[in-house]
This record gives C-alpha cells, structure tokens and sequence, in this order.
C-alpha cells in the first residue's frame, strides 16, 4: 500500500513541478521574447485535448458498462 501511495505521490508531485516550471517560463520570457516561444516541457493545449478525449472514452465504456449490467439476466432459465 505505501508503494502505491509513493507512486501516486511521485507523478502528482512530477505534474506540479512541470506545471510550476512551464507556467513561469511562459511568464517571464527573456528579452521581449513571447510567451509561446519559451522553454516550456509540456504543451498544455494538448494535454488539455488528450485529457478530454480520455475522459469521453473512459464515460463510454462506463455507460456501455451499465446498459450490460442493467439488462435482466437470463439465469435459471433451461
């Protein structure tokens, strides 16, 4: 159990410090430099995608989860 905390700790702790760095870099960008062609690890537009194509596939599955559950079963019968 304390290695799965450890692991969900790790990658909360990893996105935080990405999202801290990036969220800097964007704000103080060198010499008149735009915010956008700064040093940033992570494109957040499309992890925002992503993230909302993950979060369709996973309501899907749970929806087509609940139609096979909420159908009768068909037990007992010969």
């Amino acid at each position: 159990m304390r290695m799965f905390f450890g692991m969900i700790l790790g990658c909360l702790l990893t996105i935080a410090a990405v999202y801290i760095h990036d969220s800097m870099a964007a704000s103080t960008a060198p010499n008149g430099m735009s915010a956008g062609t700064s040093n940033m690890i992570v494109n957040w537009n499309v992890a925002a995608r992503e993230w909302g194509r993950i979060e369709e596939t996973v309501h899907t599955a749970w929806s087509k989860l609940q139609a096979v559950n909420s159908r009768p079963s068909k037990k007992g019968e010969a």
